[in-house]
Formats: C-alpha cells, structure tokens, sequence
C-alpha cells in the first residue's frame, strides 16, 4: 500500500472512530497532495506525498517554536499531537552521524575542499537524503565539513 493509499485508508478508519483530529489533519494532507496532483498534472509517487507530507510536519514545527512562550498549551498539544500522526507517514529520518557520512562522501566524491564548492556538495547529496533529513541540517554539516 503506497502513501496515499494509507492516508485514505486512515481517515476512513478516524471517520468511523470519531477521531476528529486524525480525520482533519487527514483530510489536510490529502487535499494538499491532490492540489499538487492537479496543479501540476502528475500522479505523485510516495517520494512526492512524503515530501508534502513533511512540509506539512515542518509548519507544525515552526508553530511549536513560534508559541512556546506563549502560555497556549492547548495549541501546543495539538501541534504535537498532529506531529505525531504525521511521523507515521514519514521515511525514517537520517541520524546526524548518517548524514555526516553521506557528506564525507560526498566531499570525496565531488573533489571539494572549500565552503565554495558547497553547490557541488549538496547537488550529490540532496537526492539521497530528500525526505529523510532536514535540508538546514545537512546543509550546517557540510559547512562543518567544509569549513
């Protein structure tokens, strides 16, 4: 069963058990995927749902950070509850120490030796990490690398 199958499967499943939160987030997602599919005419594979997919975990991230001080913990559990359900539908993220081996390879493999050659870099890296790590990170590693 693909991604999108799973989405839909699931929110019949938090239709018929009353779980309102499942079924909006649910119902969000699927409909951002669909937008894609429509707007861009192209039947998105599980690489493509999963990268809608973790935009979608990232603007609950951002909330987090955004109201943290805010005293609002009502918001802050459903952002984290909604995170939860998203991780499910996600690749399994990359550990710092996976991508730094990516990356040392990737250096190897590139030739490069100064933060100029980072474009290099990240265009061997990015297509083997996409979806499962942060771009912020990887790119902060390589500057590490680098550097």
């Amino acid at each position: 069963m693909n991604v999108k199958e799973a989405l839909f499967e699931d929110m019949k499943t938090a239709m018929r058990d009353k779980d309102i939160m499942r079924k909006e987030l649910l119902q969000i997602v699927r409909a951002a995927i669909l937008q894609v599919e429509k707007d861009q005419k192209i039947e998105l594979d599980d690489a493509g749902a999963a990268d809608i997919i973790s935009k979608e975990y990232k603007k609950r991230a951002e909330n987090l950070n955004e109201l943290k001080d805010s005293g609002r913990e009502d918001i802050l559990e459903k952002n984290r509850a909604e995170m939860t359900i998203l991780e499910k539908y996600l690749p399994k993220q990359l550990s710092e120490q996976e991508i730094s081996d990516i990356v040392k390879s990737a250096i190897e493999q590139s030739g490069a030796v100064s933060a100029r050659d980072m474009g290099k870099v990240m265009q061997i890296i990015m297509p083997q990490v996409k979806g499962k790590a942060d771009g912020k990170l990887v790119n902060q590693i390589v500057k590490q690398q680098l550097g």
